[in-house]
């Protein structure tokens, strides 16, 4: 398998009570496509710091990002977060007074990928690969629970046809039977679809079940 995201000495950090305090110091790993990843870390070690860089929502202070050995910096974060990658946030984020289907149509027009045949099928078929009937994705989103809610929130990840996926705490809010499903919707976009996902997650009932565990601490990321 080949390297979809490389990260080479990223240095990011803030001002603390008058003081500097570094959160990545010179980071390097290399992420390859087809793969489930998750990364663990004590609570303030910069996880979520560190995915919003990887997914073009925040600027490291020093060092490069590369997709697909492309310098990230050079693609535009903007063309970057618009084609290159969809993100899965804890809270959904999804838009309320609109349907599942709505949604996924809504980020379909957000990018400049090419999409195959008729985007409303497109858009019910997502949905359905993900476990939303056609009837529920007709529903608005707050009739929805929060398993699928966070369903609709993988398909709208993966409607503007990106290889690179990022989730925040995706099972955060979701009971231990709906958060084993989600993970399967990982394993499955992963294995079958060839998309590359990299989750943060506080649970180690999450990571264990992920095809590759890394480590964040002290600034750096280490495999497990």
């Amino acid at each position: 398998m080949s390297t979809i995201l490389k990260l080479e000495n990223i240095c990011y950090g803030y001002i603390d009570g008058g003081f500097k305090r570094e959160i990545l110091k010179n980071l390097s790993y290399e992420f390859e496509e087809g793969t489930f990843y998750t990364i663990l870390g004590p609570s303030g070690s910069g996880k979520t710091t560190l995915l919003s860089i990887m997914a073009g929502l925040d600027k490291q202070e020093s060092g490069k990002v590369y997709f697909d050995g492309e310098d990230v910096d050079k693609i535009g974060l903007y063309k970057y977060r618009r084609n290159k990658v969809g993100v899965v946030f804890q809270s959904y984020n999804l838009i309320n007074y609109l349907t599942g289907l709505e949604n996924i149509l809504l980020a379909m027009t957000e990018t400049d990928n090419k999409l195959p045949g008729n985007k409303s099928e497109l858009a019910y078929a997502l949905l359905e690969m993900v476990g939303i009937t056609k009837t529920k994705a007709d529903r608005m989103i707050n009739k929805l629970s929060g398993g699928e809610q966070q369903r609709v929130a993988i398909a709208r990840a993966i409607a503007s046809n990106v290889d690179l996926i990022f989730a925040d705490e995706p099972t955060g809010n979701l009971d231990t039977e709906t958060e084993k499903e989600i993970i399967k919707l990982f394993q499955m976009l992963a294995q079958q679809y060839g998309k590359t996902i990299i989750a943060v997650t506080h649970s180690n009932e999450v990571s264990n079940l992920s095809d590759h565990r890394v480590f964040l601490n002290q600034g750096k990321l280490t495999d497990l």
